[in-house]
This record gives C-alpha cells, sequence and structure tokens, in this order.
C-alpha cells in the first residue's frame, strides 16, 4: 500500500499583512495531484490544519473541499488529526459527514473513531481510544493506526489516564502507545503512529520550533518525545509541528516530519517543501520518497546599498515574497519607500540597517538631556526608537509643523 504523508497546512495564515490563501489553494491542488499521480492508498495530515483555532470561512471551505478531493469519493482514506494550532473540537464537528467519504477527523489522543462501512470498500474493522483498524480497497491486509492528535501535557495525561500525574510524559505516551500496540498490531498488518508532537533522538541536539509557531515545549525539554519510546511494531511514524520536511531517526522505523507544504516564516526562505510517500507491506521496512512541492512562493532575504539596485532586482523576483534590508546613513524617506513598494508587490517588509557614523552606542543614546531644544530632543527620540537612524528633513519638517499648532 502506498500513503502520502503531508502535515502543517495552516490555513489562513498570513505572512504579516501578507494573504496565503491562493497560494495555499495551489499547493494543495498540487497535492491532490501527486495522490491520484502516485494512486496513494491512504492520505495522512498530521495536525496544525488550521493556523487558528477559529480560522476564517475561506479557510474552512478550503479545507472540506480538499479533504473531499483527496478522499476520491471515499475510494481513498483520508486521516487527519489536530495540531497545537488547532480545536479539537472544530476537528471532529463534521465527523458524521466526513466518514460517509471516508474521511478520519481526530481531534483528542483518546478519540474512538465510530465503525463505518462504505460500498468503497473503505471500512473500519476495530477501533478504540486512540486506536484505528480500517481495511481499504485493493489492500489486502489491514491498517493499524495509534492515533495521538496534540494535547498539552496535562491534557495528556488525563485522556491517557496516567497514574501518576507526575510521570514524564513521555513515559505516559509510551505506555499508551505499547499497550494498543500489543493489543492490536500483529506482523499480518501494517502498523503506523501518526501524531503532532515534539519529538528528537536521544541524546542529540533538539531542533529549533518556527519562527511564529507556538511553542509545545516547557522548560527543560519537559515535553520532547524520543523515537526510543515508539514501540517496535510501528512501521512508520508520520509527525507534524516542525516546518522543516526530514526523517528525526531510522529506529524502531522512520520517524519522519514531513514538514509544512509552504515557507510560513523567513527563518523557512531558501527550504524546499515536500510530501513524503510511504510504501508498506507487513512486516517489512517502510519505503519512503520525497516529492517536491512546487508551488509555493519563495521566501527571500535580500540587502542592498541604493535603491536603484533594490529596484532592478525586485523587478527580477516578481512572483517570490521579499524581506527588503537597506543600508543607509539616514532614514529612508517616503520616495525612497514609494519607489520600492511601487516595484514589487510581494514585499513584506523593508528593515532600514544604519551604517556609518551614527551607529552610537544604546549607552550614549539612553540619558535625556532636557537643556537640549524640542526639535533636538525629537532627533534623539527617533534614534532611540529607530536604532540610532537620523530622521530625514522631510520628518523633522513635518514635527516642526507639528509643533506649530
Amino acid at each position: 500500500m502506498k500513503i502520502l504523508h503531508t502535515a502543517d497546512w495552516h490555513l489562513g495564515k498570513k505572512l504579516e499583512h501578507f494573504s496565503r490563501l491562493e497560494e495555499q489553494k495551489n499547493v494543495l491542488q498540487e497535492i491532490i495531484e501527486i495522490a491520484n499521480q502516485k494512486q496513494v492508498d491512504m492520505v495522512v495530515i498530521a495536525g496544525d490544519l488550521f493556523d487558528t483555532f477559529n480560522p476564517p470561512n475561506e479557510a474552512i471551505d478550503l479545507f472540506y473541499k480538499t479533504l473531499k478531493k483527496l478522499s476520491n469519493n471515499g475510494n481513498r482514506l483520508v486521516v487527519a488529526i489536530a495540531g497545537n494550532h488547532d480545536s479539537p473540537e472544530r476537528i471532529e464537528a463534521p465527523t458524521p459527514l466526513s466518514l460517509e467519504n471516508g474521511i478520519v477527523l481526530a481531534g483528542y489522543p483518546s478519540t474512538k473513531v465510530p465503525h463505518f462501512s462504505l460500498e468503497t470498500g473503505v471500512n473500519v474493522t476495530h477501533s478504540d481510544n486512540g486506536f484505528l483498524e480500517v481495511k481499504l480497497p485493493n489492500v489486502n491486509f489491514p491498517v493499524r493506526m495509534l492515533l495521538t492528535p496534540y494535547a498539552n501535557e496535562f491534557r495528556l495525561k488525563t485522556y491517557l489516564e496516567a497514574e501518576n500525574k507526575e510521570e514524564a510524559l513521555r513515559d505516559v505516551l509510551q505506555k499508551f502507545w505499547q499497550k494498543n500496540a500489543d493489543n492490536y498490531c500483529d506482523e499480518k498488518g501494517v502498523n503506523l503512529l501518526i501524531t503532532h508532537l515534539f519529538f528528537a533522538k536521544k541524546g542529540e541536539e533538539i531542533e529549533e520550533e518556527p519562527d511564529d509557531e507556538k511553542p509545545i515545549l516547557n522548560v527543560g525539554n519537559a515535553q520532547v518525545v524520543y523515537t526510543n519510546n515508539i514501540p517496535k511494531q510501528i512501521q512508520y511514524t508520520a509527525l507534524g509541528h516542525l516546518h522543516r520536511s526530514h526523517w528525526v531517526g531510522e529506529e524502531p522505523c522512520p520517524v519522519v516530519y514531513s514538514g509544512s507544504p509552504i515557507s510560513y516564516s523567513f527563518s523557512e526562505a531558501n527550504q524546499k517543501k515536500y510530501v513524503t510517500i510511504v510504501e508498506l507491506y507487513p512486516n517489512k521496512e517502510a519505503k519512503t520518497e520525497r516529492v517536491e512541492l512546487l508551488k509555493g512562493k519563495k521566501l527571500l532575504r535580500k540587502k542592498f546599498k541604493e535603491i536603484e539596485q533594490a529596484v532592478a532586482w525586485l523587478n527580477e523576483h516578481k512572483n517570490d515574497l521579499i524581506e527588503l534590508t537597506i543600508q543607509t546613513d539616514t532614514y529612508l524617506t517616503s520616495e525612497d519607500r514609494r519607489k520600492l513598494y511601487q516595484s514589487h508587490k510581494g514585499i513584506i517588509s523593508i528593515i532600514p540597517e544604519l551604517t556609518g557614523d551614527n551607529q552610537i552606542s544604546k549607552e550614549q543614546n539612553s540619558k535625556i538631556d532636557l537643556s537640549k531644544s524640542m526639535d533636538s530632543l525629537f532627533i534623539d527620540y527617533f534614534k532611540s526608537k529607530k536604532e540610532n537612524q537620523e530622521p530625514n528633513q522631510e520628518l523633522l519638517d513635518l514635527f516642526k509643523e507639528l509643533r506649530k499648532d
């Protein structure tokens, strides 16, 4: 059987003021096409389906339409779990309708998916808290899934009925997973773990969480889950949360972050984006393939000393989203900003970087001399707020005009 693993769609998310909705529509259509081309039997979306608990209507509309297309009229199973950006109640709300299309939506780590059977051949053969076994068309063995949507440490321990509330989260999870694996995951079927948690290989450096991401690590890495907490029966672990596509480890199985489908912050600039295709057979090692996604816009950072050079470069990168740094010995004029913004509609931010003699220490600029004139005090204040940049003459003239009023 073949699985398409994706995660971290963050539907409804903006980059500063810039909407990503059209871009998200394009890349989700690309994922639909890949699922069809690769003839996958199942699609896994490992959390952070939306960017907020209350996403805009257009994001909700895009989500449901995409899931319906991915399900191929109920011929392909789609499994989506909640991430730390999602409302578990919202994710599970349409379950009675979604199951009719072969779409499983799990919001809680203890969710027990209702039994259903479709004429297409997709049906649930067994369900328990945090566990699901399904039969798929054209697959002659059962597919078992340990489903663990995101929840904070307290909720996880409550849902999973931890005997000791002080017990480490990873130990609670390991016991819960192992219990379901021992009960249901033998060598006659394919066995998966699907979760939205922070994973690392024990003893190795911890991956950084993405910029603008809601952190799920507590102080002291209390919520890091290790690859050796995964039951030995599991053949593939599908992860969500980190936006860079990468393997966390290979033991006891491939433990994989598929990554986000587009770059959501400039810390992800120059990252390539992928979905992961997984080929699985009972009692055999998983085979994986990354398929690059090409419909997302590139996020580029660039630095210039001359406005005209910046404008020329911007004209060569019309389809990208830009963070621009301009090196200057004074504050950027409104004319400079107008030229830059008129040359490119995808400028997210313009950062003036002070150069030359105007770079003075914060200590020098921290004292207020009330004997100075009002104009001088304004200049000092402006420099304290703008990293020691001098206000231009246009701004000084405006301040003088306001003072007259």
